[in-house]
């Protein structure tokens, strides 16, 4: 069974395909919230899913009999086939195209020389450097770029986009501080670098089972943090696992989170360490 961050991730997922492809805006909308209500679930999605199947999920607002089909899907396989009908259809170039500032042609030459596919990618490539040496795309399109993005690698930060958007606020407190993320991404890669933490051996590119990723795990401030390098197919393409951090965090109460911190290629941030979506703080941060 997949957690309930896992499972809003892939609705999330839905519903940016959707959007892309045009569909309904109530049908967005409803993916987007379903998400939302996924991650705050108590109990946990699968807990409720043992214990009175799908049923159980439709007495959550704003979760149907068809969103909680779709919800059992993904707790059970990890995958929905609405995702995988939709990627099959659109293209990376359409995806990119739908960013403020990337027309097709544009779209085409990023995917094409960065081997870009989502807008995740597409994100971390507007901070670590590669977007700058596509043609066509100076600094002041590349700032619009991330901010068009901004928020979207962390769940987190996406809520408080979609809070902007729909005229809501949300509550700064619901996310740990920058300066503790970045405390424990510094501590996190010293620490690793010198060899003193336990490392655990993951199941995704690494067919020889070795014992490579480094796992810090921390208590400060009423968060519960831990830390290790970013093992995705596109960190490992880009050389950028030791670089990477990805943080789950969690406070009693709450449901668990993630950020990913990197090494900012270019902007006003270049060199310094960032947290991916929430780069205003960073640069207040840095003053």
């Amino acid at each position: 069974m997949k957690t309930n961050a896992e499972i809003g991730d892939v609705l999330d997922r839905a519903a940016e395909l959707l959007e892309v492809s045009d569909a309904n805006p109530f049908r967005i909308r409803s993916y987007r919230r379903a998400a939302d209500a996924v991650r705050d679930a108590d109990p946990p999605i699968s807990e409720q899913l043992r214990e009175g199947g799908r049923e159980a999920l439709t007495g959550i607002p704003g979760i149907g009999d068809r969103l909680a089909g779709s919800i059992e899907e993904i707790a059970d396989t990890g995958r929905l086939g609405l995702v995988d009908s939709l990627e099959a259809e659109i293209s990376p170039e359409s995806l990119l195209s739908k960013v403020p500032g990337i027309g097709p042609t544009l779209a085409a030459r990023i995917h094409r020389e960065l081997g870009v596919d989502s807008l995740e990618e597409l994100e971390i490539a507007a901070h670590d450097g590669r977007l700058d040496t596509v043609e066509g795309l100076g600094d002041g399109r590349i700032r619009g770029i991330r901010d068009a993005l901004a928020g979207r690698l962390t769940r987190s930060a996406g809520r408080r986009a979609r809070g902007r958007v729909d005229g809501r606020t949300n509550d700064p407190e619901e996310d740990p501080p920058v300066a503790l993320l970045l405390e424990v991404d510094e501590r996190y890669r010293r620490e690793a670098e010198a060899g003193n933490l336990h490392t655990i051996a993951p199941r995704r590119f690494n067919p020889e089972g070795k014992k490579w990723l480094p796992i810090m795990e921390v208590e400060k401030d009423g968060w519960s943090l831990t830390a290790l390098f970013s093992n995705t197919a596109r960190a490992h393409d880009l050389g950028t696992t030791r670089d990477w951090v990805v943080i789950y965090y969690e406070r009693e109460g709450d449901g668990e989170d993630q950020c990913t911190v990197i090494t900012a290629g270019s902007g006003p941030l270049e060199g310094r360490r960032i947290v991916v979506g929430r780069e205003q703080e960073c640069l207040e941060y840095y003053g």
